[in-house]
């Protein structure tokens, strides 16, 4: 195997690794059971995951539980201390408390009180954190608006290529791993006429998570029956199925944070719904032409359940 093909190996694993931390955050999970879901010894997982994230694993598990946390604090004020310690898996409340002021210097309640009493203009934690400050939120001069449908979709295969990153190196990224997406799914037979959906699924919320860390994965979904072969260039996951609000948008590159804004500020908020904590996605329904008056169709896809009062 050529250097450059057991590097895209290692980044593999390590991508299915996190997906595996994602989906069961509520969870005790141990050095053996993450590096069985890696495919390493656990004898060297962890200096693996070091080397090619460049950050430890306890710290990457704990990244994640704590970005988390402010997601739930924020949008899910049905929930409790208690419930959402369950949630992130966390023995009691206690615990939770402490280990959220040791990564933010600010309790749970206190975060939850000041983002409630600062939601119009979104409450920074560099307030507390330099380390955690995030850019101002600038309203949209001209709202876009969309359509909602409320939807439940059954969970579905998906090959993707992944960048981690800024969403402006995204941008600079985004046509080649197009290319290679298609490029790994043709040479699989994975494209299916009128039956592949491309996506892109955001893994951190930009509101709490760090910027050179954002995972995005571009995706194609692929029918049942279809085997999406794991080669180092291409991984497999499984899109969560569930309840959705579903924005149907035609609009302009510059306008996809708009919708983004009217999906999460404008509509949830008189819904009766609340977000669930699940990745959010947009699916692409057109190729739009080349410029920038080009029209976009694309869906987005909110995970969401009923309020509880």
């Amino acid at each position: 195997m050529s250097d450059q093909k057991c590097q895209e190996e290692y980044i593999r694993r390590i991508h299915k690794v996190q997906d595996y931390i994602g989906h069961h955050l509520g969870e005790s999970m141990s050095i053996e059971e993450l590096s069985n879901a890696a495919g390493f010894s656990k004898y060297h997982f962890s200096r693996i995951f070091q080397g090619i994230l460049h950050e430890p694993l306890a710290h990457y598990v704990n990244r994640i539980r704590m970005e988390n946390a402010l997601f739930l604090l924020a949008h899910r004020p049905d929930k409790n201390m208690t419930d959402i310690a369950y949630e992130l898996g966390i023995s009691d409340s206690a615990v939770f408390s402490r280990a959220f002021k040791n990564y933010y210097g600010i309790s749970p309640r206190e975060f939850r009180r000041e983002y409630s009493k600062n939601c119009k203009e979104p409450f920074l934690l560099s307030e507390y954190n330099k380390s955690t400050a995030k850019k101002e939120w600038v309203p949209n001069l001209v709202p876009v608006t969309g359509q909602i449908t409320i939807e439940t979709i059954e969970e579905k295969q998906a090959a993707y290529v992944r960048h981690t990153g800024t969403y402006e190196t995204l941008a600079e990224e985004y046509a080649d791993m197009v290319q290679t997406l298609f490029e790994g799914a043709k040479k699989q037979n994975l494209l299916v006429k009128g039956q592949n959906w491309v996506l892109a699924i955001y893994h951190d919320n930009p509101e709490f998570g760090t910027e050179s860390q954002f995972r995005t994965s571009l995706c194609l979904t692929v029918p049942d029956g279809i085997e999406v072969l794991e080669d180092g260039i291409l991984g497999r996951m499984t899109l969560a199925g569930g309840l959705y609000a579903v924005g149907h948008f035609k609009i302009r590159q510059d306008e996809y944070s708009g919708a983004w804004d009217f999906m999460y500020q404008e509509w949830i908020s008189k819904s009766g719904y609340v977000p669930r904590n699940a990745d959010p996605f947009e699916v692409y329904r057109s190729i739009p032409q080349e410029g920038e008056n080009a029209v976009h169709e694309v869906d987005i896809y909110v995970p969401i359940e009923p309020i509880r009062f």
